[in-house]
């Protein structure tokens, strides 16, 4: 079995530059500098917890529009 340097698997490969800008989008929003080569080791833990809610919650809002979509 071979080790992942990520344990977040994607469930759509191709989705991880938009799961990036949304990131660096969500970020800005909180007024939170995020570094361009990828470490965010220099951020608080609420830092970093207050970008990956934000994400879930934009993420469970568009697939709840596009299953509402779905079902009109």
């Amino acid at each position: 079995m071979s080790q992942s340097s990520s344990s977040n698997n994607l469930v759509v490969p191709n989705s991880r530059g938009a799961l990036e800008q949304l990131k660096f989008e969500v970020a800005q929003e909180l007024g939170i500098t995020l570094s361009p080569d990828g470490y965010q080791g220099n951020k608080t833990s609420y830092e970093n917890g207050s970008i990956g809610g934000y994400i879930t919650k934009r993420l469970v809002t568009l697939a709840e529009q596009s299953l509402a979509g779905q079902f009109k």
